[in-house]
């Protein structure tokens, strides 16, 4: 029951505070002690402590977000002006909602004697979201034989604050807030220097007690047994005054919530169709099915509908938007499983490829894009990624996925239209990302305010000499000229099947020759590896990485190469027991806690297994991908983080958090997917109707394996995948549709 008139005390609210410039590595002891969880529906997501409340701890990326802006600063909930007692703190298995168990603290009279026991109240925090609302219900029920009056208050606070604000950024100039505060809600707006107007409605129901600019006050009555609940919504909406001097929350009305449970349901629906035609992996190890379970519902909640398809986000909190290198990596590494991902992604980024040359954005005709953001800053141009063009590697890296996609889907006519942007993503390789014509593409950025470094390792000190001095540009990365190689052979391909037989030709030998001319420049004898990059003066830097495997990812490595670079890679000094290191120990910028310079990140690794699977070095594929697996049995929920430290692995500990990496981050989440198609040999070339298993393993942690839903063409199978010892069998368990199409296991050794 609620009571108006039960005397409510004025929350505590949270002292504001001030982000340090320097964020990079900074990282309150809390985030590694409490998880942080996060939840997405579509451009919003929302960051939040274990108690389910925001801004509790100072320099954290806490907040309630939506297109690349805070919303919702602060959300604390208080019983009787204390905080809570934690029971227990879970997202759902399909990320759809937070759920938090809480009891309240004991309440004492002045005298010292107990008025209301510990434990008495259950309080259910279950919060999700839909449609730009964070909806939340809070459930009370009174467990003690005598009934009990209590306040549940609520403080909160909206800052605006841009997505890089929050990270750490300082701005000379803000724009302006208004507040308006009515009988069961309380709104919010700011005028940002962009003449856009950013709103937050907090509504309420019951109405509250007291209601103010910051706190919210409930008083309750629970007879023994009695439940109840309070609702809140918190609405996000963005509109464009441009010329108006209206006030700030006039204007369109923001449309109000649903009803709690049938958004709810909506929201479990929404995801649902999302993963409805991925392929379901499961197996005899509970931990390895939970893994697979986590990292698929942790890719479809970044993923995006939009026109064009699924785009799947980057990662939460900094990088929940589109960007082109990871939007095209994950759908490289979730292929297999789901096609319709790399369908959006190649549409989605066809869409905005450059089209004319700008130097602020980075952009050259037929390049790809890096990053998007709509937020305040990018919209003045105080950061340069509204459209940024700034990734070396994204356009070539889009003709692959083209060339794979065509591979697994034979989907000749979506090639057909998209032939104009794969030939000018060709183009650019030749001619912007080739400027001094020796046959490598180098990058450069044309501002200061752009990235130093355009590979996928974009920090400013990840490209450097064997002595530690760093490369001076224009800079061509080993792994970039693989990935070209790889487009201009993938080009071939899509060019003869429609019908372009000398254009496929002229692609073939140029791969040819790229190869060579890569052989001579990038093999370094005294480290029994690739070149980490050439610089500006074509001097090599010799150093060991993990760059260098994606030279076998990109099949460029000749196979003698291949050899030794596996070797280097899979010796101590760069597996660390949890995977291979982004550097290996003893280089001159070798540090574990480093974010480029010696950490681990698991779609590093993956890609690297992929290479490995490619040359047929399948047991360290699948040692790689034990070596992740241990890592997600550490983590909370099984989920992958984006990277971790580089610390070697020790008996009886856990790897080491990277205290600020994203999580959930979807190439961390489709690493699995590509590591078992590594181990497995798995290919389904839509030319032959024919699953192939070549040479497949399954590392020691798997004994059966079972794969649902796997398509080809119109076909569907669901498969079975048994390890005796070294050897592997597999058996069709059911298929339908298409009976034409074959499954075939193939020994080359």
């Amino acid at each position: 029951m609620h009571d108006k008139n039960l005397a409510p005390r004025p929350p505590e609210i949270a002292t504001p505070y001030e982000r340090p410039a320097d964020h990079a590595l900074d990282a309150h002891p809390s985030l590694v002690e409490r998880p942080l969880r996060t939840l997405k529906s579509g451009d919003v997501f929302a960051v939040l402590d274990s108690y389910g409340d925001i801004g509790i701890t100072p320099d954290t990326s806490e907040g309630l977000f939506s297109n690349d802006t805070r919303h919702l600063s602060q959300l604390r909930l208080l019983f009787e002006n204390k905080r809570p007692l934690i029971l227990g703190s879970v997202i759902q298995d399909d990320n759809t909602a937070l759920t938090v168990d809480l009891a309240n603290p004991e309440i004492t009279r002045e005298d010292g004697s107990t008025l209301i026991p510990r434990d008495a109240i259950a309080i259910e925090r279950t919060k999700f979201l839909w449609n730009s609302v964070c909806y939340e219900r809070i459930g009370l029920r009174n467990f003690d034989r005598v009934s009990h009056e209590f306040t549940l208050s609520l403080s909160f606070g909206a800052d605006f604050r841009d997505l890089f604000e929050v990270r750490g950024m300082k701005r000379a100039r803000r724009g302006e807030t208004e507040t308006q505060i009515c009988s069961e809600s309380a709104r919010f707006a700011y005028r940002g220097l962009d003449d856009k107007v950013r709103r937050t409605v907090l509504r309420f129901q019951p109405e509250p007690c007291q209601l103010g600019k910051g706190f919210a006050s409930f008083g309750f009555r629970l007879e023994p047994g009695g439940r109840t609940s309070l609702l809140v919504t918190v609405a996000c909406d963005l509109i464009d005054v441009s010329g108006r001097d209206d006030h700030l929350l006039a204007g369109v009305p923001l449309v109000p919530p649903q009803e709690f449970s049938r958004a709810y349901q909506d929201a479990r629906r929404g995801l649902r169709a999302l993963t409805a035609n991925v392929s379901k992996v499961g197996s005899s190890n509970t931990i390895f099915t939970d893994l697979m379970s986590r990292s698929t519902s942790d890719l479809y909640t970044l993923m995006t509908s939009g026109p064009d398809g699924l785009y799947p986000y980057a990662g939460i909190p900094w990088f929940s938007t589109l960007f082109g290198r990871d939007g095209i990596i994950t759908a490289m590494m979730l292929l297999w499983a789901d096609p319709s991902v790399a369908r959006g992604v190649l549409l989605q980024l066809a869409r905005t490829q450059a089209m004319t040359s700008d130097p602020v954005a980075d952009a050259q005709p037929g390049k790809i894009l890096h990053e998007r953001r709509s937020g305040e800053m990018a919209n003045l141009g105080e950061v340069p990624f509204g459209s940024y063009y700034g990734s070396v590697d994204a356009t070539p890296l889009f003709v692959i996925l083209a060339g794979r996609y065509f591979d697994r889907t034979g989907d000749i006519p979506l090639i057909e239209q998209l032939w104009g942007n794969i030939e000018a993503a060709l183009l650019w390789c030749e001619t912007f990302g080739d400027r001094d014509g020796d046959g490598f593409v180098e990058y450069f950025r044309e501002t200061e305010n752009g990235l130093a470094n355009q590979g996928w390792k974009d920090s400013h000190d990840s490209v450097f000499h064997a002595d530690g001095s760093l490369a001076r540009g224009p800079i061509a990365l080993v792994e970039v000229q693989a990935y070209v190689y790889a487009a201009k052979q993938a080009g071939a391909t899509m060019a003869r099947a429609i019908g372009l037989g000398g254009r496929a030709d002229q692609l073939a030998r140029q791969a040819s020759v790229l190869r060579e001319q890569f052989d001579r420049k990038f093999w370094c004898e005294e480290i029994a590896s690739y070149a980490l990059a050439l610089d500006g003066e074509k001097r090599p830097c010799v150093v060991r990485s993990s760059n260098a495997g994606h030279a076998l990812f990109g099949g460029i490595a000749y196979p003698e190469r291949a050899a030794r670079v596996t070797q280097t890679l899979m010796s101590e000094g760069s597996f660390s027991g949890w995977g291979i290191r982004t550097l290996n120990v003893g280089e001159a910028r070798y540090n574990p806690m480093s974010y480029h310079n010696g950490s681990v990140w698991p779609h590093d690794n993956a890609l690297i297994a992929l290479g490995f699977g490619t040359y047929g070095f399948k047991l360290e594929a699948a040692r790689l991908f034990e070596a992740i697996f241990n890592v997600a049995t550490h983590q909370d929920q099984q989920r992958l983080p984006e990277l971790f430290c580089g610390f070697l692995r020790k008996p009886r500990r856990g790897p080491t958090a990277y205290p600020v990496a994203c999580t959930p981050q979807a190439w961390a989440a489709a690493a699995p997917f590509a590591m078992l198609a590594a181990c497995l040999g798995l290919q389904l070339p839509a030319a032959s109707n024919e699953i192939k298993l070549v040479d497949p393993v399954l590392p020691s942690f798997l004994d059966d394996l079972i794969i649902r839903g796997l398509t080809l063409g119109a076909s569907q199978f669901d498969l079975r995948v048994h390890r005796h010892q070294s050897d592997v069998t597999i058996n069709v368990l059911k298929r339908w549709h298409d009976s034409n199409a074959q499954v075939t296991m193939i020994k080359t050794k």
